[in-house]
């Protein structure tokens, strides 16, 4: 008795023992290629119940003040939107030092998976060979490009592929104290639009008030650049580098000096301030009432405005009197896919790039930074219509873009030495700001400009 009193207490344990490892294979149950065809026990239930850790997306940027506080907030609202990926914003000083750092690491661990990078750093970045470009990652989604902002995917459209997103993106335009305006008797809501006005102007403010200046020009060699394009000249020729390689410069001496000549007008005139290449002086002298026009990037609009003890006013970037306006073109930075990342890395990556385009998204960033929406759309949003309602000279900055004629002029040029020739040409317009003859300056800028071009191509071997 006592013998068949064990034998079933032993089955009745070998019953429910299988009877638990059923349950548990049930509720643990995982992919065929995690358990190898075992049975899963109940630590690996609890374990699959856990949330997948997140995929990390590396993100180094040059966003600074402002535009660092707008981008991170964006960031936040990225990762807090969604439970698969975390984006890490890392600032890397600023364009040239990003890229610095970005050619020290490139095709190692230590890259990023995304970089920003400024709109001339474009060839040299098609070049170092460590990008993927985003023409890939369009194809396989389906994603249509051209719902953004057509004056923007242009410049970042090459051979008709795109290799880098677009993201925040910025012309120049020209500011005016309107209260100054008014006080030298000229009309603030007709601002000039030549540069034989900008002139006039000028000397009708230094008349009413001996202590203003006219106008500022900073030493900067994307403002020349701008002017130029404004005109419908080329930087580089064979079309700005965009259906050949550049072998020289594509402006011609009338359209070239004509930006020199209108500074040493005003020059000659007592009207101009000279704060050489140091724009944050130039915006400090413009808030301290000490000159009534400059020239500056669009994305500096809402500090100006909102710092400005006097009504500020925004106009189009002027042309000489007997060129039409051509229009300007796109300034900022793109982000750029790093070569050498794990699929599922590029596209979480991907999925973040997508985000940054939505309307809601664009239009957040276009406010809180000045900025363009790179998506149109978002002008509609009801944060953008409040802010031009408070703002309206944020308009006048998307009015100028959407009016710009597109032309190889207004697509700007491509080249890896473009860096190099502004600095050239920053050279050469201080030159003339303190006093130094046109045609020295000119000749010289020309010269030294074509050389880096040269240069250039026999480093690649071309």
């Amino acid at each position: 008795m006592k013998k068949l009193f064990v034998l079933l207490m032993l089955g009745l344990l070998l019953f429910v023992a299988a009877c638990s490892s059923e349950g548990a294979a049930s509720e643990g149950e995982t992919d065929d290629s995690e358990s190898n065809g075992t049975t899963a026990n109940t630590d690996t239930a609890e374990e699959s119940s856990e949330p997948q850790e997140k995929q990390v997306v590396t993100f180094w940027h040059s966003m600074g003040g402002a535009g660092q506080e707008a981008l991170n907030a964006i960031v936040e609202s990225y990762n807090n939107s969604q439970d698969k990926v975390q984006v890490n914003a890392e600032y890397q000083g600023s364009y040239d030092e990003a890229l610095t750092k970005f050619n020290a690491v490139a095709g190692t661990d230590s890259a990023p998976t995304m970089i920003q990078t400024f709109e001339i750093g474009t060839m040299s970045m098609i070049n170092s060979g460590n990008i993927v470009p985003i023409q890939e990652f369009v194809d396989a989604d389906g994603y249509d490009m051209s719902g953004l902002e057509e004056n923007i995917v242009n410049y970042y459209s090459l051979d008709g592929e795109f290799y880098s997103m677009p993201f925040n993106s910025s012309t120049p335009v020209m500011y005016y104290n309107k209260d100054a305006f008014e006080a030298a008797g000229l009309d603030p809501e007709a601002p000039p639009e030549t540069f034989e006005e900008v002139e006039a102007a000028g000397r009708a403010i230094a008349e009413a008030n001996p202590d203003m200046k006219g106008f500022a020009l900073q030493a900067y060699g994307w403002l020349w650049e701008q002017l130029l394009a404004n005109q419908g000249a080329l930087l580089l020729n064979n079309d700005n580098g965009r259906t050949n390689t550049p072998t020289e410069i594509g402006w011609t001496e009338e359209e070239g000096k004509s930006i020199f000549q209108w500074v040493e007008n005003m020059v000659n005139d007592e009207t101009f301030a000279n704060y050489g290449t140091n724009g944050d002086n130039m915006v400090a002298g413009f808030l301290a009432g000490d000159v009534a026009m400059f020239l500056q990037s669009s994305a500096s609009s809402r500090d100006v405005i909102d710092n400005a003890p006097f009504e500020v006013g925004i106009a189009f970037l002027p042309h000489p009197e007997d060129k039409e306006r051509s229009g300007v073109v796109i300034g900022g930075a793109s982000l750029w896919m790093i070569d050498g990342k794990p699929e599922a890395e590029h596209e979480a990556a991907w999925d973040f790039m997508k985000y940054l385009q939505t309307p809601e998204i664009q239009g957040q960033w276009h406010v809180g930074t000045g900025y363009f929406a790179i998506n149109p759309s978002a002008y509609d949003e009801q944060v953008v219509i409040d802010a031009y309602e408070e703002m309206p000279q944020l308009q006048v900055t998307v009015d100028q873009l959407q009016e710009t004629q597109s032309s190889y002029a207004t697509q700007g040029g491509l080249m890896d030495m473009i860096p190099q020739g502004r600095k050239i040409m920053e050279t050469a317009l201080e030159t003339v700001y303190n006093g130094g003859e046109i045609d020295e300056a000119y000749d010289a800028a020309v010269e030294q400009f074509n050389a880096a071009i040269e240069q250039a191509n026999a480093a690649r071997g071309e």
